[in-house]
């Protein structure tokens, strides 16, 4: 029996060595197709394999004895996935260029929600060799936080090594809630091996990964006990920075005190006090989006399929989201939990949920990995294949069959996992 308890404890560890040693390969293999908007279906059926391979390494960390060496082999991966994708161009999305722009224009103290790219007299704000096409005639509608982190950077590479820095740091953070919630530390692999979260920013260098950071700090000191103060005012930072967190502030008042909702509200206004005088215009971006873009969405392109007018679908989709968020408080479910539900509804229901929003519920999946969820972190992917017809100068849409492909082994899942929920709660 000690003899089979002693070879347990090296499968863990050996087994992910030569999952890494796979994955590494894989990636390797990724940085032979540049640029990578004209291998688009190639760069899809690598990261699907990675997915896979992502799959096992989970199953290995949930069901085999892990040490100090497991540790070890998760976290040097860790930093050697990110360093084969940094040098990478980042082709598969323009928001980093927009980052870019963003960035000279705060630099020249000008307010970024009243301005736009496609005004003339901002020429000198665009990068020559990516002028910004997508947007360009709508101011920001990134939050004050991210605004500012603009501004700490110049170049395309330098945003990818921001937003990579903070992508580390969640991992480290993750290690300490992990310690402090009495969780196991190598679950901290379904963050930092994640196909999603690699693609999202240490090859495309999105902001994200800053509000994934306040946010988590906001759930450190919710935990650790008597930090209500410290957790709403990083909530509010978080939502500074992305404004998805916002609909977690139900989930944290209920843990902390409601009276902190002032706090919340007063740190928001904060942020965005140098940027009143752009008046009416301050949230202009941010409603254009709303009104014009549509990507990758799933139930959300079921509400419009089914006869309904966007202000309609949008109406159903923000009641549906509403009563969620009700059940979610009501339930009393730990954060972990709470703040995967939340969101995981939101990205279902919004009419945008691009690959890299799904970076927002991976942290989460690390305390419940949901099979389902941990699936839609892997098949996301097919969500840049619009990138085909636009490298070619074609619109950017999405095709149904790659939406069918993505989505539905995961609702099906999904629904699968809910029936067995209530048959065991009809049992019990």
């Amino acid at each position: 029996m000690d003899e089979h308890l002693t070879k347990s404890r090296y499968i863990g560890p050996l087994g992910l060595l030569l999952i890494a040693l796979a994955l590494g390969g894989v990636f390797q293999f990724i940085r032979h197709y540049q640029p990578l908007e004209n291998y688009v279906p190639e760069f899809i059926a690598l990261m699907l394999l990675a997915g896979a391979l992502y799959l096992i390494a989970v199953f290995v960390v949930h069901r085999y004895e892990c040490g100090a060496s497991t540790l070890f082999v998760i976290l040097g991966a860790t930093v050697a996935f990110r360093l084969f994708l940094l040098p990478l161009s980042p082709t598969l999305s323009e928001d980093v260029y927009r980052y870019q722009w963003e960035g000279r224009i705060v630099r020249a103290r000008l307010n970024p929600y009243t301005v736009y790219p496609a005004m003339p007299q901002l020429k000198w704000a665009q990068n020559p060799q990516h002028p910004i096409e997508t947007g360009k005639t709508t101011p920001t509608l990134y939050p004050p936080v991210s605004e500012v982190a603009f501004s700490w950077v110049h170049t395309v590479a330098g945003y990818k090594r921001l937003f990579t820095t903070f992508d580390l740091a969640t991992v480290a953070l993750l290690l300490l809630i992990m310690a402090a919630a009495d969780r196991p530390l190598q679950h901290v692999l379904i963050y930092a091996w994640n196909p999603a979260v690699l693609t999202a920013f240490s090859l495309s260098g999105h902001n994200d990964s800053l509000a994934i950071l306040t946010l988590l700090l906001a759930i450190l000191f919710l935990i650790i006990g008597r930090r209500g103060v410290l957790s709403i005012g990083f909530l509010g930072l978080s939502a500074l920075a992305k404004l998805f967190p916002i609909f977690l502030l139900p989930v944290f008042l209920k843990r902390s005190r409601w009276a902190y909702a002032g706090i919340f509200g007063g740190v928001v206004v904060l942020g965005y006090l140098p940027f009143l005088g752009a008046g009416s215009h301050l949230f202009r971006g941010m409603s254009d989006f709303a009104a014009k873009w549509e990507g990758n969405d799933s139930l959300f392109r079921l509400l419009l399929t089914a006869g309904n007018s966007t202000r309609q679908a949008q109406f159903v989709a923000g009641v549906i989201l509403l009563l969620l968020i009700i059940y979610v408080v009501k339930a009393r479910m730990d954060v972990f939990r709470a703040g995967l539900i939340i969101l995981s509804g939101l990205l279902f229901l919004s009419s945008d949920a691009f690959p890299w929003y799904f970076t927002w519920i991976a942290p989460f999946l690390c305390f419940c990995p949901d099979p389902a969820l941990l699936l839609m972190t892997v098949t996301c992917v097919l969500g840049y294949s619009p990138v085909i017809t636009y490298a070619a100068g074609g619109s950017f849409s999405n095709s149904p069959l790659m939406q069918v492909l993505e989505y539905l082994p995961v609702m099906g899942l999904l629904g699968y996992e809910v029936a067995l929920h209530f048959r065991r709660r009809q049992i019990n």
